[in-house]
């Protein structure tokens, strides 16, 4: 079930279980998860895009195997709060992905996600090289490490 508000994906969500957050881009999707407490966001690997049945099958096993009670996608809206073309892409990709997997989706606003995890990776010294294979990763981390700071708060 896709969730609008991260108060409904909460009182939807099973206890314990970590949650996955991911960073849709047009060549790659990002991928962090959290602790069964959910406390702590970790990025975990960038998937490379080819098309929907193969990323899904790939998100599929990682939901599996780390057991994830819930899925938080980074909505790309446009600095002024607008929707736009980016956005409708991604609650396609999540009205797909819900069609295959039985755990609550939600949306949470990514704007600047990149940007704070670029200046993070910046201060660790990172390389160009290292910094372009990791970005997308780190970038979701942050946007479910905004989620699980939300949820304490609820």
């Amino acid at each position: 079930m896709i969730h609008e508000t991260v108060e409904a994906f909460a009182q939807d969500l099973p206890p314990m279980a970590a949650l996955g957050g991911l960073d849709l881009g047009t060549k790659t999707i990002g991928v962090a998860v959290s602790d069964g407490l959910r406390q702590v966001s970790t990025p975990l690997e960038t998937i490379k895009r080819k098309k929907f049945t193969t990323d899904a099958a790939r998100l599929l096993d990682i939901i599996a195997d780390r057991q994830l009670g819930g899925l938080v996608l980074g909505l790309p809206r446009n600095m002024d709060g607008s929707e736009g073309p980016r956005c409708q892409s991604t609650r396609a990709f999540a009205r797909n992905l819900e069609k295959l997997v039985d755990i609550p989706i939600t949306f949470w606003d990514e704007r600047l996600s990149t940007v704070a995890a670029e200046r993070a990776l910046l201060e660790a010294d990172t390389s160009r090289k290292r910094r372009a294979e990791v970005i997308d990763h780190v970038a979701a981390g942050y946007i479910l490490q905004g989620v699980l700071d939300r949820m304490r708060h609820l």
